[in-house]
Formats: structure tokens, C-alpha cells, sequence
């Protein structure tokens, strides 16, 4: 397993919309998170995204930033 550098979003607001990178398979490969952070302990982060809560490992975390809110939807 590769050493990583631990990242926390520790100045990060809950509820702040952010992407987070973290490793996947025994830290074989990496995704993606990105929705609004929900939670966030010593251990874990949790992100709730379009397709439900992640809670994601501090240690698995590989990068990580808040990003500005979803564009609105235009209505035709």
C-alpha cells in the first residue's frame, strides 16, 4: 500500500459542496466523491452525493477541495 498524505477538509464548513479523492480495492485505485460534506470526525468523512452518503476513510483520502455550488438548471 502507497503511503498518502492524510487531508481532513479540516477549515472545510459541513454543508460545503467538495470533491474528494480517495483510494478504492486496497488502495489499488481511486475516486471520486463530490456533493456536500455532512460529517466529519477524527476517522471519516461523510458526503452526501447524487447517489446517497459516503462515508470515506481519512486515511484512504487522497485529495480534497471545496468547489463552488451546481450550476442552476435552465428552464426552457
Amino acid at each position: 500500500m502507497r503511503e498518502t498524505k492524510r487531508m481532513s477538509l479540516d477549515g472545510v464548513l459541513i454543508g460545503t459542496r467538495v470533491v474528494v479523492r480517495y483510494l478504492i480495492e486496497d488502495g489499488d485505485r481511486a475516486t471520486d466523491a463530490l456533493g456536500a460534506l455532512t460529517q466529519r470526525t477524527e476517522t471519516h468523512l461523510k458526503v452526501d452525493t447524487k447517489t446517497g452518503p459516503v462515508d470515506i476513510p481519512i486515511k484512504d483520502v487522497v485529495a480534497g477541495k471545496p468547489i463552488p455550488p451546481a450550476p442552476q438548471r435552465k428552464v426552457r
